[in-house]
């Protein structure tokens, strides 16, 4: 895949765990036609105290897609860039993710927007609007993989488990983290990415 870049599918792919001062999370996401995504995100523990979390708190984050086991696509933090659709809401107290509802037209939008079609060529990304939740895979909208727009979205807590390198902006992408292909050590210089991260 070309915007989703090349790596192995699991959550210990090569990496470190999330520092002391950070929380973090491993979810699983099951959607119709056969189709799955799970991954992790970490962020500050001080920010356990909010009632959400956004996407700009967070340090690592990466998604990756299974269609009847078989890998269809992945997207990482490290990836994001000034046409990323990116936004994410996450309630601490609730240990979920916000679903669709009169007060969050759109929730979640993970390198996909409302029309579903602008993950890139070879990309791949989520999202939960109005309509449903929903994956998008090579710049198009999967409809088979749709479920209810309001369904409860639980993550678990996991303070021990290791991310891609590529999944770490900020502090952790410079901490001892291996390397992969396009992983940028001075990503947090990259103006693109302090757009992002403000």
């Amino acid at each position: 895949m070309v915007r989703a870049g090349v790596a192995a599918f699991g959550l210990t792919l090569a990496g470190s765990a999330a520092t002391a001062e950070n929380v973090s999370y491993r979810f699983e996401w099951q959607g119709a036609g056969g189709y799955s995504m799970r991954g992790g995100m970490s962020f500050d523990a001080g920010f356990l105290g909010r009632s959400e979390v956004r996407a700009q708190d967070l340090s690592c984050f990466f998604i990756e897609g299974r269609r009847d086991g078989a890998p269809v696509g992945r997207w990482a933090l490290s990836m994001l860039d000034e046409e990323t659709s990116w936004v994410l809401t996450f309630r601490p107290r609730e240990q979920a993710f916000a679903v669709w509802g009169p007060d969050q037209p759109m929730p979640q939008a993970w390198n996909m927007d409302g029309a579903g079609t602008d993950c890139g060529e070879g990309g791949f990304g989520f999202n939960i609007g109005n309509a449903a939740q929903d994956l998008c895979i090579d710049g198009r909208l999967v409809v088979l993989s749709q479920v209810a727009p309001d369904r409860s979205f639980p993550v678990t807590r996991d303070d021990a488990m290791t991310f891609p390198a590529d999944a770490c902006m900020g502090p952790m992408l410079m901490s001892g983290l291996s390397g992969q292909a396009g992983w940028n050590l001075n990503a947090k210089d990259d103006p693109r990415v302090q757009r992002h991260l403000q």
